[in-house]
């Protein structure tokens, strides 16, 4: 590998560069969504929604101390501002949360579109050397050009390779934003006819927590 990298030329290194970055934002990334699931809470997200149907506010603030769920932060995120804007709040505080989900998302898509492009750029430089070496030794040495373009096209296949291994991680992670985008909006919206039922009945007031 040390040899196939020195052949690729100095091309190699910004390369390595982006493959490193790469492989530390999947890590981190993969690691940030597994804290997510685990911290996930289904039960507490529907007792929430049942305590609010009823307009139990305290008993929803007590219920979800310590949670992590970034669900029920933006549901009681709506709850606290009830009395002002349930709806800004919540949108408020999802676009939070789907601000820290999509983070080093972008640095992805750019390794993505930039390692191709170095990759080629460095052939280039490489057949550009090969015929300037074919212009020196004459036709008579076409080994020694031959040898030139085919490690030229080590950087293409190092960029092409790069760019494939994260491009998968990146469509799932950002999969994984979308899924969760529904699941807030989901949930926030549910809260809102909760909450608007309540002022329709005239019981929003009973309890105000």
């Amino acid at each position: 590998m040390v040899e196939i990298f020195i052949k690729g030329g100095p091309i190699m290194y910004p390369l390595l560069f982006c493959s490193i970055l790469s492989l530390t934002v999947i890590i981190e990334r993969s690691i940030f969504w597994y804290m997510k699931e685990r911290a996930r809470n289904q039960p507490l997200v529907d007792s929430v929604l049942e305590l609010a149907r009823h307009g139990n506010w305290d008993a929803i603030k007590n219920k979800v101390k310590g949670s992590k769920d970034y669900v029920i932060r933006v549901l009681v995120s709506g709850i606290l501002h009830r009395e002002f804007s349930m709806t800004k709040a919540m949108e408020a505080e999802a676009s939070e949360e789907i601000k820290e989900m999509k983070r080093y998302l972008i640095l992805l898509d750019t390794i993505i579109t930039v390692s191709p492009l170095l990759g080629i750029f460095g052939t280039v430089l490489g057949i550009i050397s090969s015929f300037e070496m074919l212009g020196a030794s004459g036709i008579e040495h076409p080994q020694a050009v031959t040898s030139g373009i085919a490690q030229a096209l080590i950087t293409t296949a190092a960029g092409l390779g790069i760019a494939i291994l994260t491009v998968f991680p990146y469509n799932y992670f950002h999969s994984r934003v979308e899924i969760a985008k529904l699941t807030i909006e989901k949930y926030a919206t549910s809260l809102e006819i909760l909450y608007e039922k309540l002022i329709q009945q005239g019981t929003v007031g009973g309890n105000q927590g």
